[in-house]
């Protein structure tokens, strides 16, 4: 091709030695490049060779050339990285033809490839041994990387645009090791925000003197979500769905009312919970404040009571339940008596696979419940009970309008967080992580909030196992805490942490949405819930636990996060990809969705309870049931005949079991197997099945 005036934008000019690269550069993309010699004359230094290279080739072309280009050139740039005689040589030589050029500071590694990328204080990265171009520093990076293990693109991106913003390329790579510099550990913050709702004062409430009285006692105002429910018909019957962050005081707002109606005598109050360690504790609270007022009993899933001395007592004006106890009374046509107020707590649990459907089911069959028992008040003109008001609270719902609509509650939305959060992110393998774990808890537990309180963490990871692992290498005193332990252990990690001798406990995911510690640091040791990823929502669930504002000044979540890793091969994606999912995406909305097993199994229960009614039970839920199918279902297993349970449907039902589940059961009592091996077998299929 023809070099003659060709019009350029810049001219680049790079020393490589006895001779010099020339790269003729038009709307940022380069023409070529060309190898350079001079040769002394008398006028001074004039062009002698020049050479266009051509793959492994170079082809000669006149001197005169390359002063047609120097000429038609917008503007000439030698690189820094010229030897000083070089640049010196090229600017005699370039003003002998009247030509100006300007040394400017560019990339090496660009330069010596024929690359033309100059450096600003804004572009230039640092290695440790010079400053290159953003695109050297990446493929570098790039490298690091593939010696790493690999990472996915996202975690690529987040990795490129520390670097853009610090320009140091080493502290970017510490961050593969381990390496815990908050400046680029933090992903973001989430700021403490305030709505502007005017408090009600305790003393203008209208409640039972005895409660009144204890609640003035305690404080002089309600918190702002406290007064939002107020004000939007609490103590009216009003039900209400309240979704607020955690320590915002949501809880509250069921135990008011449900405390007052008691008082009242307008039914007794039952408090539901997803998990016996939350129920434990909720237990011991109500009995610590309410103790003088009410009476109080525990009901957990029948299979798992603990009797500490403390039975379950069905006539109990408070009945602190599991989901799951509560749900076995009404299969078990236990009566309850005159039910004034039903709090489900953490009702987001709702979208959860096993619990969720039957939390669904728990809540169309308690309502038929009391619905019946109202009914039958007012055929006997029996007066003082006329039906439930229904609280239901949670921290993360995705989407709390459609939900509030579905459970007919008042949507009562408290979007306040006291404290902001600190969300960090930074690399580690599985056996690094512990040693991060300890730094992070020591650093944590070696400072006081200005309220005086030492800094505690919680460190979820993803099995018993690995609970018992971590605690045992941080240096500081610290506990394993899941539902493997008996109460007693429970209670005394959780007592010791109340009293700030523990720096940290560390869960299982299981629990996130369970027992209170106020720690002011959660640690994701896994982003996994055994071997399932969480969720956005239990993410957000389990960084809630980080900070309280009576405690705190602020809250600090660190995600340890495993390059290409995952934890079972049924895992899609890897812990890279999920970290950047949990810290970006929408929360899931809560929806219950019914497999053909859940459909069987909820339809066995409403059978159970309400006969003929079932196909009633069956279009309140929030799950939308085939009920025609299920029956057909049920009626084939022999589980139901009629609208009545079979011997075999109420066994089936008041072990809540799925249908699978009790024929495994069944195949093996009919083989002659021994219980104990029938149960290990149970065991493995339940893993299975998960």
């Amino acid at each position: 091709m023809s070099t003659q005036r060709q019009r350029v934008g810049t001219l680049f000019l790079h020393g490589t030695g006895d001779d010099y690269l020339a790269v003729p550069i038009r709307d940022d993309e380069r023409l070529f490049q060309a190898v350079l010699e001079l040769k002394e004359t008398n006028a001074g230094p004039r062009p002698g060779k020049f050479r266009i290279k051509r793959d492994s080739t170079q082809e000669p072309r006149s001197p005169e050339e390359f002063v047609e280009f120097a000429r038609g050139a917008d503007r000439i740039r030698i690189s820094e990285q010229t030897s000083r005689e070089g640049r010196a040589e090229l600017r005699e030589m370039l003003s002998g033809y009247q030509l100006d050029a300007r040394v400017v500071r560019t990339c090496r590694l660009c330069a010596s490839a024929g690359r033309y990328s100059p450096l600003t204080g804004e572009t230039a990265i640092e290695t440790g041994r010079e400053q290159v171009c953003p695109d050297c520093a990446f493929r570098e990076l790039e490298r690091e990387l593939s010696y790493a293990g690999g990472v996915t693109g996202a975690a690529e991106d987040r990795l490129k645009e520390l670097l853009l913003e610090v320009q140091d390329l080493e502290r970017i790579t510490n961050l593969l090791s381990g390496q815990l510099d908050p400046d680029l550990t933090k992903f973001d913050e989430i700021s403490a925000t305030t709505d502007e709702v005017d408090p009600v004062p305790v003393d203008s409430l209208d409640l039972h003197p005895k409660l009144q009285g204890l609640l003035e006692g305690r404080f002089d105002d309600l918190l702002p979500v406290q007064s939002l429910a107020v004000e939007n018909g609490l103590f009216d019957g009003e039900d209400q769905l309240v979704v607020s962050a955690t320590a915002t005081g949501k809880t509250l707002v069921g135990e008011m009312t449900g405390i007052d109606r008691v008082l009242k005598g307008e039914g007794k109050m039952l408090f539901l919970v997803p998990l016996v360690a939350l129920a434990n504790q909720k237990h011991e609270d109500f009995l610590d404040t309410y103790g003088g007022l009410v009476d109080v009993t525990l009901r957990v899933g029948a299979s798992r009571v603990r009797d500490d001395g403390n039975r379950f007592d069905p006539g109990a004006d408070v009945i602190v339940g599991t989901y799951e106890g509560i749900d076995h009374a009404l299969r078990t046509g236990r009566d309850l008596g005159d039910i004034g107020t039903v709090v489900i707590d953490e009702v987001h649990t709702l979208k959860e696979g096993e619990r969720g459907h039957r939390l669904d089911g728990l809540i169309a069959r308690l309502k038929d419940y009391c619905e019946q028992r109202a009914a039958r008040a007012q055929r006997g003109s029996r007066n003082g009970y006329s039906g439930a008001q229904w609280i239901y609270l949670s921290a993360t719902v995705g989407n709390p309008e459609w939900l509030g609509r579905k459970l007919e509650a008042r949507l009562i939305e408290f979007e306040e967080r006291p404290i902001p959060i600190e969300r960090h992110l930074t690399f580690a393998d599985g056996a690094e992580k512990p040693r991060i774990e300890n730094r992070l808890v020591k650093r944590e537990f070696d400072r006081k909030s200005s309220k005086g309180y030492r800094g505690q963490t919680i460190v979820f990871t993803n099995s018993r196992r690995r609970c018992h692992e971590i605690s045992r290498k941080l240096e500081y005193d610290a506990a394993p805490y899941h539902a493997g332990l008996d109460y007693g252990r429970r209670k005394k990690v959780e007592r010791m942490f109340a009293e700030q001798e523990l720096s940290a406990v560390v869960t299982t995911a299981a629990l996130a949405a369970g027992v209170d510690f106020p720690a002011s640091q959660v640690i994701f040791d896994s982003l996994a819930m055994g071997i399932e990823w969480l969720s956005v929502q239990e993410f957000h669930q389990m960084l809630g636990r980080a900070g309280r504002p009576d405690y705190h000044d602020r809250g600090t979540v660190y995600l340890l996060v495993e390059p290409d890793c995952s934890y079972h091969s049924s895992m899609e994606g890897t812990e890279d990809e999920v970290a950047f999912t949990l810290l970006k995406d929408e929360m899931e909305p809560v929806r219950t969705d019914h497999d053909e097993s859940a459909a069987v199994e909820e339809t066995l229960a409403n059978v159970t309870v309400g006969g003929k009614r079932a196909k009633a039970l069956n279009d309140r839920m929030i799950g939308e049931i085939p009920t025609t199918h299920a029956i057909g279902k049920l009626l084939e297993y022999d589980f139901i005949d009629g609208f009545e349970p079979t011997p075999l449907g109420r066994a089936v039902t008041r072990h809540f079991l799925a249908p699978d589940e009790a024929f495994k059961i069944l195949d093996g009592i009919r083989k002659g197997n021994d219980p104990l091996d029938i149960v290990a077998e149970m065991e493995l299929y339940g893993d299975e099945r998960q």
